[in-house]
C-alpha cells in the first residue's frame, strides 16, 4: 500500500502485519458459533477479536472484545465507491499540518470500540434489523463531530436496512444512536441519526446520505451531506466519483463557509485473476471547519492485493 502526504511532499509504503485466526461451526441443537482473533505482528497482541452465537431464524449476537463497530459506524458512509470513501485517504493522520481523524471524518456513533454487543437479525423479505450496546469506556478527548473510541459512559443504537423485493436495486438505510458522554458536561447526551438511499441500475450505482449529531445543552451540532456515483465499466473494472459536505458546528454564523468541510474524490478498482488493484484520489478543503491554507489537503492511495 502506498500513499502521499501533500503537506510535506513525502510518500510512504506499508504492509499489513496481522495474522487472522478464525473458527466456526454448528452445534447439534442448531446454534451457529464462530470466533475470530487477529494477531498483531508489532508485539501488541490481539487486534480485532469477537465471538458470535446465533441461529438462522433468530439472528446473531456478537460480543466484540476489541475492534467492534456499532450500527452508526456500519452505516457511517454507504454511498457507492470503487475503492475508498472521499474523506478516507486524507484521513490517515499522516498530514503534518492538519490532522484528519474521527473528529473531521464522520458521525459514527462511538466509532470502533471495545466490549461492544451487536445484534443482526435474519433478512426477511429484504429487511434486516440491527442493534448495538456498549457500557462505559475510558476517557478520551472529544472534538466537534467526533465520537472517539472510549468517549462514552453508555451507548446504544439501532438501525434498519431495507432492500425491497418489489424494487430491484434499491436499498434504504436508517440508524439512530444515543451516547452519554464522560468527557463533556455532566449529564450531556449526544443523539445521532443517519439515513441513506442507494440505487443500482445496470452498471451504474448512485447514492445519497445525510447524517446529524445533536448535543443536549450546547449549540455545537454537526451535519453531513454526501452523494456519489459508481460505474462498472466491465465486470472487473469500476470507477467512482463522490462529494461530501461536513458542517462543523451548525450554530456558527460565519458567512464565508469556513466551517463547511468539503471533500471530493475519485476511485478506481480492477481485478485480474487473483490480483486486485485499487486507488483513490481525494481532496479535502476546510478540514475540521478551519479556513487556513493548511486546512486544505490532497492525497491519494493505491493498493495491490493477491489471492492464492
Amino acid at each position: 500500500m502506498g500513499n502521499t502526504n501533500e503537506a510535506s511532499g513525502t510518500s510512504s509504503f506499508s504492509q499489513d502485519d496481522a495474522i487472522a485466526v478464525s473458527a466456526s461451526g454448528q452445534t447439534e441443537s442448531g446454534l451457529n458459533i464462530s470466533a475470530q482473533f487477529n494477531l498483531e505482528g508489532n508485539g501488541t497482541g490481539f487486534d480485532e477479536k469477537k465471538v458470535a452465537i446465533g441461529t438462522d431464524s433468530l439472528g446473531t449476537l456478537t460480543f466484540h472484545g476489541h475492534g467492534g463497530s456499532p450500527v452508526m459506524g456500519q452505516f457511517d458512509d454507504v454511498t457507492p465507491k470503487a475503492y475508498e470513501e472521499v474523506w478516507d485517504v486524507t484521513g490517515d493522520g499522516d498530514v503534518t499540518t492538519t490532522t484528519i481523524d474521527a473528529s473531521t471524518s464522520r458521525i459514527n456513533g462511538i466509532g470502533e470500540t471495545d466490549n461492544l454487543f451487536t445484534y443482526d437479525s435474519p433478512v426477511v423479505s429484504g429487511v434486516q434489523f440491527k442493534a448495538s450496546y456498549s457500557t462505559a469506556g475510558g476517557t478520551a478527548a472529544v472534538s466537534d463531530g467526533s465520537d472517539t473510541k472510549g468517549s462514552d459512559s453508555k451507548y446504544w443504537d439501532w438501525g434498519i436496512k431495507i432492500a425491497p423485493e418489489m424494487v430491484e436495486g434499491l436499498t434504504l438505510y436508517y440508524a439512530s444512536g444515543e451516547r452519554d458522554t464522560n468527557t463533556l458536561s455532566a449529564g450531556q447526551e449526544s443523539d445521532e441519526t443517519t439515513y441513506a438511499i442507494t440505487y443500482t441500475y445496470g452498471p451504474v450505482t448512485v447514492g445519497y446520505q445525510e447524517s446529524e449529531e445533536d448535543r443536549s445543552g450546547v449549540a455545537t451540532d454537526n451535519e453531513i451531506e454526501a452523494y456519489s456515483i459508481a460505474y462498472a465499466i466491465t465486470d472487473d473494472l469500476t470507477v467512482s466519483y463522490g462529494q461530501r459536505e461536513f458542517d462543523h458546528d451548525t450554530s456558527d454564523s460565519t458567512t464565508n463557509g469556513s466551517l463547511l468541510q468539503k471533500d471530493t474524490g475519485y476511485g478506481i478498482s480492477y481485478t485480474m485473476g487473483g490480483v486486485s488493484l485499487g486507488a483513490s484520489f481525494n481532496s479535502s478543503d476546510n478540514v475540521g471547519g478551519g479556513n487556513a491554507t493548511t486546512d486544505d489537503v490532497d492525497g491519494y492511495e493505491m493498493n495491490v492485493s493477491f489471492a492464492f
